[in-house]
């Protein structure tokens, strides 16, 4: 699977993951359009991506390309916290 096929079908996923778990009350649902790629890596026929939307509920995914299977696995996460730590000296 060439990149930009990967990409298209990565922001498709999470997309349709999105609109069905979204919380019905909010009366929205996502495009495309509204999926961003904040990282991604192809190393031989495996393919990896995470990404984002514009919603504000601190979700991110993780699709991976399993060249070998030809299946994307994808996972949801949500964020909870960001803790800062001081290195020590």
């Amino acid at each position: 699977m060439d990149n930009n096929t990967f990409e298209a079908k990565c922001k498709k996923l999470v997309v349709e993951y999105s609109n069905k778990h979204i919380d019905k009350t909010d009366n929205t649902c996502i495009t495309p359009k509204d999926v961003y790629i904040v990282w991604q890596c192809k190393t031989l026929q495996n393919s990896k991506a995470l990404l984002s939307t514009t919603l504000s509920d601190g979700m991110y995914y993780e699709l991976t390309y399993n060249g070998d299977k030809k299946q994307i696995y994808l996972d949801a996460y949500k964020k909870w916290e960001n803790i800062e730590y001081e290195e020590e000296q």
